[in-house]
């Protein structure tokens, strides 16, 4: 086969954004160096204006420039103002190139921008989370008003890939014969790694990655310390990430006495992500709905067991490594945190699986699954 010119979209892309802009991060990772692929990513950045960059000899990235208010939370008037913008380069680079395939993370916006050249290039769609129906519940209004559009650019792709077999199932409620394919996230096993010493120790340092939203349920985490300090445990939590309601969360923690407990860290640079992991002894999730979470398979790569309320990407990340509480309530987390604090050999145990649940999912395997497809379209 000649050389595949693609057309890679996603209207977040770090710093901006959060698992879909790490995972786009990462599958671009894998591409970089590939002289049988040549990429062009056409993204957001966070101030007006528009940029070039070289990511690889490969690969060029250009950013559309928005006016940027928070850089993990998206403003509705953000994704238009983005939209708007990006349209004018998207049609600009499909005159300059001679493309074989655009490849749209995210059903919408980005998805929008394809269907509307669908008639002389195919696409391929990433659903990701936020843009299947029923995932958010802060979009509630928007899935119906927009169900239409929705359908029309799902139905429009020569490929639609869901990131888990859960977002899969939720998808396939609102377009059951549509036939969507799941290639996973992939993890970095040599980057995050488990500790020398996987023990668990006074005080429970237990870990959240997230951006700070309401879909993520931090509040949740947050009363289960409380919860869990009335079992006597010593717990820490530790909060990873920053978001809109990073100033209700701390009022909260303040509200139940346990601001000692809880460390709002910020948004935490890369570089550091793999020490942090190391320094905590569990990964704690609440999220109401998920597509599959990197932050979790960062977790299990370092070792970590997880605790989770159950949402989608779950059932294939744990197995043996973690409980799913199928409760979401403060107290049913706190009592999973007691479970593994009381067994140190289930701890133990767990902490093993975890690594080896992770090693089965990586970048590598989800990038060659995707010039699979690639090839099979063109």
């Amino acid at each position: 086969m000649s050389k595949l010119n693609l057309l890679m979209l996603n209207y977040e892309f770090p710093p901006i954004g959060g698992g879909a802009a790490n995972a786009h991060l990462s599958l671009l990772r894998q591409y970089a160096g590939n002289s049988e692929l040549s990429v062009d990513v056409l993204t957001s950045a966070p101030k007006p204006g528009f940029s070039k960059e070289s990511f690889s000899e490969n690969i060029t990235i250009y950013k559309v420039g928005i006016h940027k208010k928070n850089l993990h939370f998206w403003r509705k008037a953000e994704v238009l103002e983005w939209l708007f913008k990006a349209q004018f380069h998207y049609r600009r680079l499909l005159r300059e190139n001679d493309y074989d395939l655009v490849h749209a993370f995210f059903g919408f916006p980005t998805g929008w921008l394809c269907r509307r050249s669908a008639d002389k290039l195919p696409y391929i769609i990433s659903l990701r989370g936020s843009d299947v129906p029923g995932y958010n519940i802060r979009l509630g209004l928007d899935y119906k008003l927009m169900a239409g559009l929705f359908r029309r650019i799902w139905s429009g792709a020569a490929l639609v890939v869901a990131n888990s077999n859960g977002l899969r199932e939720l998808a396939l409620e609102f377009m059951p014969a549509l036939d969507i394919r799941v290639i996973p996230n992939g993890v970095d096993t040599e980057i995050f790694r488990p500790s020398e010493k996987q023990t668990l120790t006074k005080p429970i340092q237990a870990l959240t990655v997230c951006r700070l939203i309401s879909r993520k349920r931090i509040d949740l985490l947050i009363r289960a310390v409380a919860r869990a300090k009335e079992f006597g445990l010593d717990v820490r939590l530790n909060i990873a990430g920053h978001g809109n309601l990073m100033e209700p969360l701390r009022r909260l923690a303040d509200q139940l006495n346990i601001t000692d407990s809880v460390a709002f860290m910020g948004r935490v640079p890369a570089e550091r992500m793999p020490q942090l992991y190391r320094d905590n002894h569990i990964f704690v999730m609440s999220s109401a709905h998920e597509g599959m979470s990197n932050a979790m398979l960062e977790a299990m790569a370092s070792g970590l067991p997880i605790i989770t309320t159950r949402c989608e990407g779950a059932e294939e990340l744990i197995e043996n490594n973690g409980i799913v509480v199928e409760d979401p309530r403060a107290e049913a987390i706190a009592e999973a945190v007691k479970e593994l604090a009381d067994n140190h050999q289930e701890y133990k145990l767990m902490s093993i699986a975890a690594r080896k649940r992770a090693e089965r999912f990586s970048w590598s395997s989800t990038a060659e699954e995707y010039l699979k497809f690639y090839e099979n379209i063109i």
